[in-house]
């Protein structure tokens, strides 16, 4: 399940709610108005399930109820709803949400969106003028922004500023020149916008174009030529991919079932940098947990499991592809 899905679940959690008398009427009606909003997120430190919501204190004035009791309603919709495995309430009525074990649902819905999946119509509506220097990094900042924005539905105007007080968006000024076209977007975006990006020295230009692995961009490509690599490596074996439960895969699963929030949340705050380190995560998940079981070794045959990693694996290279696309950057599939 991912966390739109989970969002959906919530939502229709609180309709039966109000719909079965246990809600007022006030409580859809403010989410319908865009007074409450349905927010999931992964816990903050200390906290513990897969998702949290602080759904029923938003709702607890327009549903007459105090936040914990409407918390407490809703819980009892969620834990019957499928793919999720339990809901419990802490403090003043957040709700913590443990999603079911298995990433077979979650596997399928990335290979059947393929490089769509994350996108949105969550924007679909806003209008996002960026008004920016004539800097190369503000230029290119502003054109994965663009890029991510419209992945979410939004219409984007970029325009260079006539006069200074017009900027509405002022990346830390740098100058990527030496590195290339991926190199140097990569060099530009990875850092958040109010942070150096270090392109200035040998040593800076040097760290950007290593083909090693304390290259943070390096590791993505790699990753994502290793998706790929394997699949070409199981068609040479006589099997292919097929979505099931992959134990021990819960930090990727996780990772690829957040993908769509962090595209929405990279629009929203005008943030390519929030893109660029989810892939990192992304990308070094795979390479220390799946990659190194994904196929057969010696004698042994292919069988559901090595399929279903196989599955995993790929929905892994297309959350890959499709960041590093929305930041104009190239995903080869031979490194």
């Amino acid at each position: 399940m991912t966390p739109i899905e989970l969002t959906d679940t919530v939502l229709r959690a609180v309709r039966r709610a109000v719909e079965d008398g246990e809600l007022g009427m006030g409580a859809v009606e403010s989410v319908d108005s865009g007074r409450a909003r349905v927010v999931v997120e992964r816990p903050r430190p200390g906290g513990h399930g897969d998702y949290a919501t602080n759904v029923a204190l938003q709702l607890a004035p327009a549903a007459g109820r105090p936040p914990r009791q409407v918390a407490e309603i809703l819980s009892a919709r969620l834990a019957d709803s499928p793919g999720i495995e339990a809901v419990d309430v802490s403090g003043p009525g957040f709700l913590n949400v443990v999603l079911r074990p298995g990433g077979s649902p979650l596997v399928a819905d990335v290979l059947r969106r393929g490089s769509s999946y994350g996108h949105s119509d969550a924007l679909r509506g806003e209008r996002v003028v960026l008004r920016i220097p004539r800097e190369p990094r503000a230029e290119t900042v502003a054109d994965a922004v663009a890029r991510i924005a419209r992945s979410q539905g939004a219409e984007v105007t970029v325009e260079h500023a006539a006069r200074a007080d017009e900027v509405t968006l002022r990346p830390v000024p740098a100058d990527p020149h030496g590195l290339g076209t991926d190199a140097g977007r990569w060099a530009l975006l990875h850092p958040a916008a109010h942070d150096h990006a270090r392109t200035t020295t040998p040593e800076d230009r040097a760290a950007h174009l290593a083909q090693r692995e304390s290259n943070p961009l390096f590791r993505v490509r790699y990753a994502h030529a290793r998706t790929a690599a394997l699949g070409r490596n199981a068609a040479d074996l006589g099997f292919g991919a097929e979505p099931g439960d992959v134990p021990g895969q819960d930090p990727l699963t996780g990772l690829l079932a957040d993908h769509p929030r962090v595209l929405l949340a990279a629009a929203r705050h005008r943030a390519p940098d929030r893109l660029a380190r989810h892939l990192v995560a992304v990308a070094d998940a795979f390479l220390t947990d799946l990659h190194p079981a994904a196929l057969p070794v010696g004698g042994e045959k292919p069988s559901a499991a090595h399929r279903a990693r196989l599955a995993l694996a790929e929905a892994a290279g297309t959350v890959l592809a499709g960041g590093l696309t929305l930041l104009g950057i190239d995903a080869p599939a031979h490194l």
